[in-house]
């Protein structure tokens, strides 16, 4: 499970990690990452604990219910697998699009390390067996 630390809550989070943020589209994946370097001067800035944070954006265009729930399920444990991997200040939006639903999680896992890899974020390379 993905602690919540690492989870990204607030809709204005994912706006702004989607807007401003570098996408990367796979097959069954898209990747969304916004590396949020606070400004030291600014008065407002948010002191962040707890490393990278993770949203999910899984539509019902992906399928039924039971689904999207089969599909976040999965792409949470992929993400909690990540977080040791990547820096704290990075949020990561990750939009699944409907061919999520029939791919396997080690596929799921493949392509989110190749798009995170992309937008040059340091993820250590698949070794494609189970975890």
């Amino acid at each position: 499970m993905l602690p919540e630390p690492h989870r990204l809550h607030q809709r204005a989070d994912f706006s702004r990690t989607v807007r401003r943020g570098r996408r990367a589209g796979k097959r069954d994946l898209v990747v969304h990452v916004l590396v949020d370097h606070p400004d030291p001067g600014d008065p407002g800035v948010r002191v962040r604990f707890g490393g990278p944070r993770f949203g999910l954006i899984v539509s019902k265009a992906v399928g039924s219910a039971v689904v999207r729930h089969r599909v976040a399920r999965r792409l949470r444990h992929i993400c909690a697998e990540l977080t040791a991997d990547i820096s704290a200040e990075v949020d990561i939006v990750i939009r699944a699009l409907p061919g999520a639903a029939g791919a396997d999680s080690d596929e799921l896992r493949r392509q989110l390390r190749s798009g995170l890899r992309r937008l040059d974020l340091p993820v250590a390379a698949d070794s494609g067996a189970s975890r």
